[in-house]
């Protein structure tokens, strides 16, 4: 029997890494080594002394029903203690900071919050795919901020229409950005606050990498600048900066108003985080942070190796100061596509298409550096000795 989709399903596009997963699989089946340099997943272990605590609390039988959807008070408390040391935010955490199953989780729902069919959400492009979907499936409508590289990879505010900034009730912003790698100073921020204020948005801004950065630069929240908690709300997540993607725990903080919507949502979508999970994520925020500086560490090294490669087969690549993507323009005469297949079927390399982030992705590929060292230069190795030299 066949069952006809629900129209906001069918206007949902494939998941972008569901489709490189099936490229790969589709490869190693055929006997290929496939290297994916495809999805930001971090190769590297969770801290030791914060798996010993998720073991502690898995003993404890109290942890065993059902969780606080909002959160456990005390990692609600360790998410603001953390805010205040990191970027001197002041949390209340009973109104002002929710627990999250991950930030995409909260960014996905999000919009049913906030947006009625027919309402605008602002959406950067190229920019992470959820931002989208969670807008498609609340019914809103997005409209894409193009990202260009002429601008630094933010969005040019001023070039929005002003009829669709009326009917706009949510914009989203990620910076340091994925995919681009992009960062966005304490003026920019301002810039969007008064924006946010002028037409009534509500600005999510997606935080998820601002520990991963390099040569010195410490990124800002968005709540750092004046007025921000008045329009916005921030996502973040224990899972890039202390390699917990599968752990899922994260949080979105900021606006009360916003972040008490998204809680009543929840509470009526899902049960919460496993507390076995809160207590080990609180013990990260908590817990000793030298790991962190260890950790960029190990992606600035591979940083550089991606770059410089690159850059010795023609490209003219600046290293980025944060996240762990490499942001680069196909050669010329490819399309996204077109060069992402011909990397993999030269080099078993998996690379992600610009397109899949957006319309203005095209011209353009990512590589995630979650690989070891040693496989990600094997990786390097089979590209340059797969791709003539590139002139631009």
């Amino acid at each position: 029997m066949k069952f006809v989709e629900a129209q906001r399903i069918q206007n949902l596009p494939p998941y972008l890494f569901a489709r490189i997963e099936q490229a790969i699989a589709e490869k190693k089946a055929r006997g290929v080594d496939v290297i994916s340099l495809g999805i930001g997943d971090p190769d590297l272990p969770t801290p030791g002394h914060v798996i010993e605590e998720a073991v502690k609390a898995l003993h404890d039988p109290a942890n065993h029903q059902y969780p606080s959807t909002a959160g456990m008070l005390a990692y609600r408390q360790a998410v603001a203690d953390w805010y205040a040391r990191r970027f001197g935010v002041t949390l209340d955490p009973e109104r002002e900071v929710v627990s999250l199953i991950g930030s995409k989780e909260g960014i996905a729902h999000l919009p049913w919050c906030y947006v009625d069919p027919g309402d605008v959400v602002l959406v950067p492009d190229p920019g992470y795919p959820v931002y989208s979907q969670g807008t498609i499936l609340a019914g809103g409508e997005p409209y894409y901020l193009p990202l260009t590289a002429d601008n630094g990879f933010l969005p040019d505010l001023a070039a929005v229409p002003d009829e669709v900034a009326k009917r706009a009730k949510v914009m989203f912003l990620n910076y340091p950005n994925n995919p681009t790698g992009a960062v966005a100073s304490k003026e920019f921020f301002a810039e969007v606050v008064a924006f946010a204020r002028e037409y009534g948005i509500l600005v999510c801004h997606d935080a998820a990498y601002t520990e991963i950065a390099f040569d010195g630069y410490r990124p800002p929240s968005f709540l750092e600048v004046p007025g921000a908690k008045d329009v916005g709300i921030e996502f973040h997540s224990v899972s890039k900066t202390y390699n917990m993607t599968g752990w899922r725990a994260g949080w979105a903080v900021g606006n009360a108003d916003a972040v008490q919507a998204l809680g009543r949502l929840k509470s009526n979508l899902d049960s919460g985080i496993f507390q076995a999970v809160q207590y080990a994520a609180a013990a990260a925020l908590n817990g000793p942070q030298e790991g962190v500086a260890e950790l960029c560490a190990i992606y600035r090294e591979r940083r550089d190796l991606v770059i410089d490669t690159l850059n010795g087969l023609g490209w003219r690549l600046e290293k980025p100061r944060a996240t762990f993507y490499i942001w680069a323009p196909v050669p010329p005469g490819h399309t996204s596509a077109s060069f992402a297949e011909l990397v993999l079927e030269k080099a078993g390399v998996v690379i992600t298409p610009g397109t899949g982030y957006g319309a203005r992705g095209e011209g353009y590929f990512r590589i995630s550096l979650t690989l070891p060292a040693p496989r990600l230069a094997e990786a390097m190795e089979r590209m340059r000795t797969c791709i003539d030299r590139v002139a631009f």
